[in-house]
């Protein structure tokens, strides 16, 4: 259920831990404030969301990552979630196609911008396929599928071949019941090196990888944006979780994202990885 066209276009991400050179990020939209908050937590306040977004742009653009920030296509209290709707291979994008029925054109306003941008498109998942892209974890040569309900075989089916098109195993994670998404709960920091939240994912699926285990309450914290090897963003609601990649090795920028913690939107969610190194 895919059109695939991988044999053209530049290098995008070479190594889906690589040095982080460009990134695409939506802007939030005024409806981020009718999301529903995590429970105990307050509802979202758009303004310090704009400024919390701003910071992480200017955080990026410090470490010398080239950084475009797009209009969201709708007023989707989640449009600001970029990697819902694509996955960047080597040689292009590959266009998602959303468990929300109100996010399904996302994927094809983003395609006009990487249009735009000289970025290629590296297939797509067509209907009656559905998967969110924040349910895709690349690392090394590796690609895992989250599964939970939303998403069908169709939709995993149709990623696989794109994925394994570009030299990637694609592995199938069990989520446990809950858990919004794989990117909420496990992140890349290194090639050989996942942070997965305690019980909440299938840890036989990364027997292949060293892991950083966090603490149950700290789950969110997996949802690291990775950077480079072993340098990752992460939010600094999590404290235990930041001192435990540290220990472990990893250089942590730490940064407020409190306002997208609330809901469930973690660093690894707000900027798509165009180009690594």
């Amino acid at each position: 259920m895919t059109h695939s066209a991988v044999e053209y276009g530049p290098r995008l991400v070479g190594s889906p831990t690589g040095t982080l050179r460009s990134a695409v990020l939506v802007h939030p939209s005024q409806g981020i404030e009718r999301a529903a908050p995590r429970s105990g937590e307050p509802g979202v306040v758009f303004t310090r969301a704009i400024q919390q977004h701003e910071t992480l742009a200017r955080t990026l653009r410090s470490l010398g990552i080239d950084v475009s920030v797009v209009e969201p296509y709708s007023d989707d209290p989640y449009a600001t979630m970029v990697t819902e709707a694509a996955v960047a291979f080597e040689s292009g994008v590959m266009l998602m196609r959303p468990t929300s029925m109100a996010r399904r054109a996302e994927p094809e306003h983003l395609a006009e911008q990487f249009t735009a941008m000289d970025v290629p498109l590296a297939g797509g998942i067509a209907p009656p396929g559905l998967l969110d892209g924040t349910d895709v974890l690349l690392i090394d040569r590796t690609a895992f599928v989250g599964i939970r309900a939303g998403d069908n075989a169709i939709g995993r089916m149709g990623f696989a071949r794109v994925a394994e098109a570009h030299g990637y195993r694609v592995v199938e994670v069990a989520l446990a019941p809950g858990v919004a998404s794989l990117q909420s709960v496990a992140g890349a920091v290194a090639s050989d090196t996942l942070v997965v939240a305690a019980d909440l994912a299938d840890a036989e699926a990364f027997a292949d990888f060293h892991t950083i285990t966090l603490d149950r309450g700290e789950d969110s914290g997996a949802g690291v944006l990775c950077i480079g090897e072993r340098h990752v963003v992460a939010s600094v609601r999590y404290r235990t979780s930041l001192q435990r990649l540290r220990r472990a090795g990893i250089t942590v920028e730490g940064i407020d994202l409190y306002e997208f913690e609330k809901i469930g939107i973690t660093p690894s969610m707000l900027a798509l990885a165009l180009r690594r190194d």
